[in-house]
């Protein structure tokens, strides 16, 4: 497999309310960050022409929409992103909206990532929602299922990383929500690791936001990921 370069390891999420502020953002980190997601409140306020913006400056964009619709939707949703430049595209890990998003993309090199049990979620919240798998179970079961169909990546816990991993071989992109460098705070994420601890599991892509974009300095935090995401690599 061709190797990544760290710098497009870490995924810096611009989990912010307007373009404006995403853009000024962007600039405060210049060269040190060349990967960026763009969730739904972005793109609720008008991030879709970022995600062009962004590709036309070559940096390359993780469009986070976790599509899940019937699938004529799900395939025509997809369709339209993969005219945007982004490099990733989610959506739940449902069969049915993953073979509608595989067909979607087509020949493009939009990459789809299925999204198996959210971060911010543990067994108890499963079982509050009616699942009858825990968490490690239905991320194990969607992950079979979605390599079967053809997706490109998962997103996933760090914590899954290494269970995953004997699933679905090397060939799949696994993507880790859920990072914070040591000392920062927990947020609203229940299954997390450091970026290093990530990278040594086995992770592809670390995506991570407020320890960054709320940080003083959010360029040296930013350098300073990649330094640790360099020395885990080896």
């Amino acid at each position: 497999m061709t190797p990544i370069d760290p710098r497009d390891r870490m995924i810096v999420a611009l989990d912010v309310a307007s373009v404006a502020e995403a853009e000024r953002m962007v600039d405060r980190l210049g060269d040190s960050v060349s990967f960026y997601k763009i969730g739904m409140e972005l793109v609720y306020s008008g991030g879709l022409d970022l995600v062009r913006a962004l590709s036309s400056r070559g940096k390359k964009v993780f469009l986070d929409l976790k599509l899940h619709d019937i699938s004529n939707t799900v395939e025509k949703a997809t369709a339209q992103v993969a005219n945007l430049g982004a490099t990733f595209l989610t959506v739940h890990a449902f069969p049915q909206s993953m073979k509608a998003a595989v067909t979607g993309k087509g020949a493009s090199p939009l990459k789809i990532l299925a999204v198996t049990v959210m971060t911010s979620y543990d067994d108890s919240d499963l079982t509050e929602a009616g699942y009858a798998f825990g968490v490690r179970d239905l991320v194990a079961r969607r992950a079979s299922q979605a390599k079967a169909i053809g997706i490109d990546g998962l997103i996933l816990s760090p914590e899954e990383v290494v269970a995953m991993r004997a699933i679905v071989g090397p060939g799949m992109s696994l993507v880790t929500p859920g990072i914070r460098p040591a000392g920062a705070a927990k947020g609203d994420q229940k299954r997390i690791m450091t970026p290093g601890e990530a990278i040594r599991a086995g992770a592809d892509h670390l995506v991570i936001g407020r320890p960054i974009t709320t940080a003083p300095d959010p360029k040296a935090v930013a350098d300073a990921i990649v330094d640790e995401i360099r020395a885990a690599i080896g």
